[in-house]
Order: structure tokens, then sequence, then C-alpha cells
């Protein structure tokens, strides 16, 4: 069995920038929602406090290096950096991740997600749906030169010997794949660029949130994509409360005050499908998911998240990759404390959750 390499998703908005006062007031990070967070049923774990790091600020250097060892540490293979490239140059939370390039610091392997999406400002209905949202900055597309634009903005990323390589190339993710024009070429184009610059091409990793399936991955495939991350959320919702009589669900809204919970256990079974066993398939763990500190009563809430119970998912994820010859796994998230899955350590569980990372990947180096 291979040791499967766990690369952790990193947010980088932990920084204010002028867009973000603007939209949301002077000094706006995702601590602010952090912070402000409150219980909003019995039993509900907020606010979460972060405890090693505390509030940090991705500007300054020795975060991110304490960042990197916490990490690898915990035997997590490399971060993996949203990207916000929205056209014509238009990028967002660029900081941080031009530092790591920039300093050459901290030495911990990285690769990078374009979160090829528009940013709005939601507002929410009584019953937690998006009824209507204010655009912030839209996605857009410009065309061919925008693509090689792009290109060379990351062409320094992807020289760099830290970068995550899978099968000799650059590996990078596209979040929203399915909202990319038809007339859209960048695999075709990034692939010729990244050959002509000597980088063998592009590992192209499509991210895939519904619909995992045979079919739909032939279709990625088609396209020129190298491989899939799988994250079914829709899928494990409605397998969750196919169990579930709607009448006991309505007495659930009502014990937790309308916020929508789920059973973390039963949650993260129904995340796992057939297809993540296939070679060029990346399944995801995930440690907790608690979204109402960004979206209060509206958010969606997985009870029974605990580091026991993290385990569990864990060595059942990595059952699905064992007899891969280069098995990923990637980790939703190192550090989304807006959306309550995060692995950094907290005031109520420490490095828990790190520790079971480094257990069970050490037994696997054990039996090995």
């Amino acid at each position: 069995m291979n040791k499967p390499k766990i690369i952790a998703f990193y947010l980088p908005q932990y920084h204010p920038t002028p867009d973000n006062d603007k939209w949301w007031g002077k000094g706006f990070t995702e601590w602010t929602n952090v912070g402000k967070a409150k219980p909003l049923f019995r039993g509900h774990y907020q606010p979460k406090v972060p405890a090693d790091l505390g509030y940090y600020d991705l500007r300054l250097p020795e975060v991110r290096e304490a960042q990197a060892e916490l990490a690898r540490e915990a035997g997590i293979y490399g971060f993996c950096y949203y990207h916000y490239w929205f056209g014509n140059g238009k990028e967002e939370l660029e900081l941080p991740f031009n530092e790591v390039l920039r300093l050459g610091k901290p030495d911990f392997p990285f690769m990078l997600c374009w979160a090829n999406e528009s940013w709005h400002k939601k507002f929410w209905d009584k019953d937690g749906n998006g009824s209507s949202k204010e655009l912030l900055i839209e996605q857009t597309y410009p065309g061919e030169q925008d693509i090689i634009d792009h290109f060379y903005r990351l062409l320094p990323a992807f020289r760099d010997p830290r970068y995550i390589r899978i099968n000799g190339k650059p590996a990078f993710m596209i979040y929203k794949p399915e909202l990319l024009p038809d007339n859209q070429n960048i695999i075709q184009i990034w692939t010729s660029l990244a050959k002509k610059h000597g980088l063998g091409g592009i590992n192209f990793i499509a991210y895939s949130m519904e619909h995992n399936n045979y079919q739909t991955l032939a279709q990625f495939e088609k396209k020129g994509y190298s491989s899939v991350c799988t994250f079914d959320f829709p899928k494990a919702v409605k397998n969750h409360r196919k169990g579930i009589s709607r009448i006991l669900y309505k007495i659930r809204r009502l014990i937790t005050r309308q916020v929508r919970v789920d059973s973390y256990p039963t949650f993260v079974k129904n995340l796992a499908t057939l297809i993540d066993t296939e070679e060029n398939v990346y399944p995801t763990i995930l440690p907790n998911w608690d979204h109402t500190p960004r979206s209060g009563r509206n958010g969606f809430v997985l009870d029974g998240s605990s580091p026991k119970n993290f385990r569990t998912h864990l060595k059942n994820t990595i059952s699905l990759v064992s007899n891969k010859q280069s098995p990923i796994i990637f980790l939703k998230s190192w550090n989304e404390w807006g959306e309550g899955n995060y692995v950094e350590p907290d005031l109520k569980y420490g490095k828990q959750y790190l520790d079971v990372l480094k257990e069970v990947l050490l037994n696997l180096y054990k039996t090995k």
C-alpha cells in the first residue's frame, strides 16, 4: 500500500484588502465573522476560537512558517492555495501566496486552485435559501489573451521546486469547471505554453461537487482534464436525509431553532463513492462543517464532528485509495474557519485533529 498524499485547501482570507475594506468595513478579514459567531441552539459549539496560532494575520511570514510546521508534523503533504483571477489581471487575496513565492518560505509543497466564480453579498430567506444577491466582483473570461496572461502570471509558481507535480506536471485545479464557457480553451493553450517552457504540460484537476459517476468522469477526460477531485456535498445531503422523515426533519429544525443540522458521522459516509477508487480520482475528507459564522440561522451544521469521528472518516477514505499507484486525498480544509471546516488548533480540541492525521498516517508507515 502506498502512503496517501494529503493536500489541504488553504484560504488566504486572513489579511485586510482594499476591496474588503470597501465592501465590509475597515480591517475586515475572515476573523470578523468567526469572532462574532454565537451558539444558535443547545450544544452548538460557537464561537470557535483559534488556539496555537491565534487570530493571525497572513501578512506575517512567521505565521505562514508556523502553519507549515504544524502541517508537516501532522503528515500533510502540502497546501492547495485558493487563487482568485477574475479576468483582465484582476486578482484578490493574492498577497500571502505572492510572499510565499517571493521569499521561498515556508519550504513546504504547494499547488493552486483557481476559484473561478463571481463574488456576491448574499441575502437569505427564512428557509435558508439564497433568495437574492448583490454582485461584488464578476468572474469574467475575456478570451485567449487573458488565458495567456493568466498562464504567465503563474509561470514563476509552476517553476518553483516546491510546486506539487503529478505525473511530472504541475497540478492545477479548477474549482468550477462547469462555469468555463464552451469557447474557452485554457487546457489546450496552457498545455502548449507549459511544454514550450519545459514543464511537460499541466495536470488539470476538475473539482466536482455533484454527479460523480463514470459518465461525468469520461466527460472531464474528454475535455482534457487529467484528474478529478470529488466532493459531492449535494449527494451526501440528499442520501443522508433519505432516512429521515419529513416530520422528524421539521422537529429537528424546531429544536435547533431553524438552523439546518445533520449528523457528521452519517454525512461523511455518504461522501464516499465507488468512483473514488479510480486512479485519477481524488476524494475529499471533511473534518467538520458549520457555516453559521457567515450565514447565521441560515447556515448548515454537521453535528457530532470530533477528532474521533474524523479518524473513522479518514481511515475509510484511505481504504478507498489504498490500491492506487499515486493515492491523493484533498482535505477541506486547513483553515476555513468561517465555514467551520479546519484542522488548525482551536480552544476546544487543541491539536487533536492534527494528531489524528499524524497517528493514522504513521500507522500506515508501520504496516507498510
